[in-house]
């Protein structure tokens, strides 16, 4: 088996996963901090901010689903069943949310429904997502290649936190989003969130960069022996720097730093994810490359992947750069 095919999938997967949490992340953060204000020009305004974006920011899930079931059929198949009611609670929820986006505005001034939609949609999407982590990160019991627990084994206090982490950390995304493009009240209330915000989620951040290694022999090991140990505080470092660095942002009413400060947070977070788990695809068990697909299999999608990922990438670019600058109470895309 060619090693390096395993290798660039786990990397488009990876990229995949990281623009659909950062991108759709801060959409999904805009509808969990929905219930925080009863204004209506207010909720309009929010709304609209996400509006000419939310869906195009899915097409990186869809992108790395497809890619774990096309590259990886081995880990997809025992992952699935592993996490089967979240994943379908997740979609469920993104459908109402999407749904909500297109009926809340032709249902004016009755659309009370719709407000529920979206917001619920998104708090319950980000939270199954964080419990789908979670669930990933603690481990699968895999035998004879096949999931072998039960329907509930991601029902445990370790995913469970993650999915209140991800609900957090989403809210300071959509707070940090809304402090750049908005203007007026939005931005207003949106700051006076960020801050309560950024602390919950640099106190569960540090929460589960304590839990795992304590509960996760491999992980420790990969942290805490040596030459790792040398050169890895460096992520936990940034991190810390990161949000001291967009705390004070968000007190000086920067716009734009708390923004892409956040986004360092997840890259970081992300990273160290990444480091404590390479090269498990299913933890603790199945590697990138005993669940690949035949080789065959991976360079014919590959070939297509090559093509298509610079359109997505191009077409991201191309829509955030068209509708950017800030957004007045009042204005819209609907």
């Amino acid at each position: 088996m060619e090693w390096y095919l395993p290798v660039i999938w786990a990397a488009i997967i990876a990229l995949a996963v990281g623009m659909y949490v950062i991108l759709d992340g801060f959409d999904l953060g805009v509808g969990i901090l929905f219930p925080t204000t009863r204004d209506e020009a207010t909720r309009d305004q929010m709304m609209n901010s996400v509006a000419p974006f939310w869906d195009g920011n899915e097409t990186w899930l869809v992108l790395g689903g497809g890619g774990l079931w096309v590259a990886f059929p081995l880990a997809y198949s025992i992952i699935m069943p592993a996490l089967y009611l979240p994943v379908i609670v997740m979609l469920l929820a993104l459908i109402f949310r999407g749904v909500s986006f297109e009926f809340r505005w032709v249902a004016k001034p009755k659309h009370a429904i719709w407000d529920i939609a979206f917001a619920g949609g998104s708090i319950v999407a980000a939270f199954a997502q964080g419990v789908i982590l979670g669930g990933l990160l603690q481990g699968i019991t895999v035998e004879n290649g096949a999931y072998a627990g039960g329907s509930f084994e991601w029902f445990a206090p370790f995913p469970l936190l993650t999915g209140v982490g991800l609900v957090a950390g989403y809210a300071l995304l959509g707070a940090t989003w809304l402090t750049m493009r908005t203007v007026g009240p939005a931005a207003a209330h949106a700051r006076q969130l960020a801050r309560p915000l950024m602390l919950a989620v640099a106190a569960i951040a540090a929460l589960v960069s304590l839990w795992t290694p304590i509960i996760f022999a491999h992980i420790a090991e990969r942290w805490f022996t040596a030459p790792n140990i040398y050169y890895l505080w460096i992520f936990p470092a940034l991190t810390a720097v990161l949000v001291v660095m967009v705390w004070r942002a968000l007190g000086r009413e920067h716009t734009a730093l708390p923004f892409f400060g956040t986004i360092g947070i997840f890259i970081l977070c992300y990273a160290g994810l990444a480091i404590s788990n390479f090269p498990y695809l299913v933890p603790p068990t199945v590697t990138i490359w005993e669940a690949s697909s035949a080789p065959s299999s991976q360079i014919f999608i590959l070939i297509g992947t090559l093509f298509l990922l610079p359109l997505v990438l191009c077409y991201t670019v191309f829509v955030y750069w068209t509708f950017r600058g800030k957004l007045a109470e009042g204005e819209g895309y609907h």
